[in-house]
């Protein structure tokens, strides 16, 4: 499966559970760490979590291997490692905080509109 595949089953994943203002981040050709990063939030910790907990799940339902798992106990980031993507998944104001968008703003954004119900 590559990369854009595997961004596919997180937005995906992810849209399912609600996940609000989704954004993947093509970030093959200006970082070493990835090829995509997909950003997103939730208004409550509890949401969070069960996004982060579905994009797990369906990732290795689709037999992706995932690598690590970050910020499970706080539930205000959590972050994870699917080697050449990276789920970044916040709550609202510490998306509005750490303001990755802007961070990678050299980054071109990919089109997933067709993979989120409007």
């Amino acid at each position: 499966m590559d990369s854009k595949e595997k961004v596919e089953v997180v937005v995906k994943a992810a849209d399912d559970k609600r996940a609000h203002d989704i954004v993947a981040l093509n970030v093959e050709q200006i970082s070493l760490m990835a090829d995509y990063f997909v950003i997103m939030d939730a208004s409550s910790s509890r949401q969070v979590k069960a996004i982060a907990e579905a994009v797990v799940d369906e990732s290795e339902k689709a037999g992706i291997n995932i690598k690590q798992v970050e910020g499970k106990n706080e539930s205000n980031w959590i972050l994870i490692d699917l080697g050449d993507v990276i789920v970044h998944v916040f709550q609202k104001e510490q998306r509005e905080f750490y303001d990755i968008e802007k961070l990678w703003s050299d980054a071109a954004e990919l089109d997933i509109s067709n993979w989120v119900v409007e």
